[in-house]
């Protein structure tokens, strides 16, 4: 248990948290939304730092991260716990533990530990993963400024609900983000406890600090798939700059959310058409692999760049960044 960084005392022995965009008001004795940020005598703890729940070796394509470093692995850490409580999280058992049980689960470990296992593992990066990595901010960031003086890279999984002040503190040791944009605020405040522009915002605010952004949108029927939100989501994107690429994925039912099937292929295909029409220059397809869309092609001359069945790279033409046919620069970081 070490004490959180982003709070400020208030009267009473209560808290204000700014970790997240929540603000959370603690009382003393209670924890905010995350469930693993507790207020003991007017002090705030956070109840993960170093208390791992998952450590894995995985590919940065899983991220999914289509643009940055491909082919690599990157090894890939958790806390239990989150600021949101989506009915359709595919990782509940543990972002929402310690919402439900009084112990906090996990194996201990150091930073030291951490990015000794990336060395050793040959990983180029380590994820922060599973569960929203903001939630353990405190422990990420100790482990992002010792990966990078190893010269490895740091990335995040995340919902996007980080606060501005905590953004900025992580930046500068962050190489990739991949961000859920999920839906508008309807469906933020309906399925996950949250809201919108917040999300927006760190998107704005990452490319802006120079991180390496990747959005990916879960396209559940009914809830977020009509052409208006599909079309508002890639419009912001490509408000905000163009070459990010945007992964659409593919539903399956699970947790609190099992009356809706998986998402067709056909409203993927459509949701990937939206995103080129409105300036996109690289759309993916997520959780069906084969179906072509998950290619990487040059955004001037459409030449084949990067061949991908799932998270398995079959080919990659790119020369230092650029088309290997007509010299076009593609975003992203590769070396």
């Amino acid at each position: 248990m070490q004490e959180a960084r982003f709070y400020e005392k208030l009267d009473d022995n209560k808290v204000r948290c700014f970790l997240c965009a929540h603000h959370c008001v603690i009382k003393e004795g209670k924890r905010g939304i995350c469930a693993v940020r507790e207020n003991r005598d007017g002090t705030l703890y956070s109840l993960v730092y170093g208390k791992l729940i998952s450590m894995n070796v995985d590919p940065i394509e899983k991220k999914p991260l289509f643009h940055f470093l491909p082919g690599s692995t990157s090894f890939s850490i958790a806390t239990v716990g989150c600021n949101f409580h989506c009915d359709h999280c595919q990782n509940y058992e543990i972002s929402q533990s310690p919402k439900e049980h009084a112990d906090i689960l996990g194996q201990s470990a150091t930073p030291e530990a951490v990015v000794d296992a990336a060395g050793r593992y040959g990983c180029k990066s380590i994820s922060y993963t599973y569960t929203e990595p903001t939630i353990f901010l405190e422990f990420a960031l100790d482990c992002a400024k010792l990966a990078q003086e190893h010269n490895i890279r740091n990335v995040f999984v995340s919902n996007g609900y980080t606060s501005p002040e905590a953004v900025r503190e992580i930046a500068p040791f962050l190489h990739g983000n991949n961000i859920d944009l999920k839906g508008d605020d309807e469906f933020y405040k309906n399925l996950c406890g949250a809201r919108l522009e917040p999300v927006k915002d760190t998107i704005r605010l990452m490319k802006e600090l120079g991180v390496w952004v990747e959005v990916t949108t879960l396209i559940i029927p009914d809830h977020n798939d009509s052409e208006k939100s599909l079309r508002d989501i890639a419009e912001f994107i490509s408000s905000v700059d163009p070459s990010i690429p945007w992964h659409v994925t593919q539903f399956y039912p699970t947790y609190k959310l099992t009356d809706k099937p998986r998402t067709p292929v056909k409203t993927l295909r459509r949701a990937r058409e939206i995103g080129f029409e409105t300036g996109l220059l690289y759309v993916y397809e997520g959780n069906v692999p084969g179906e072509g869309g998950e290619n990487t092609y040059c955004p001037r001359c459409k030449k084949l760049l990067i061949k991908r069945f799932g998270f398995k790279i079959s080919e990659n033409t790119i020369k230092e960044g650029k088309c290997p046919a007509c010299d076009f620069a593609i975003a992203g970081v590769w070396k």
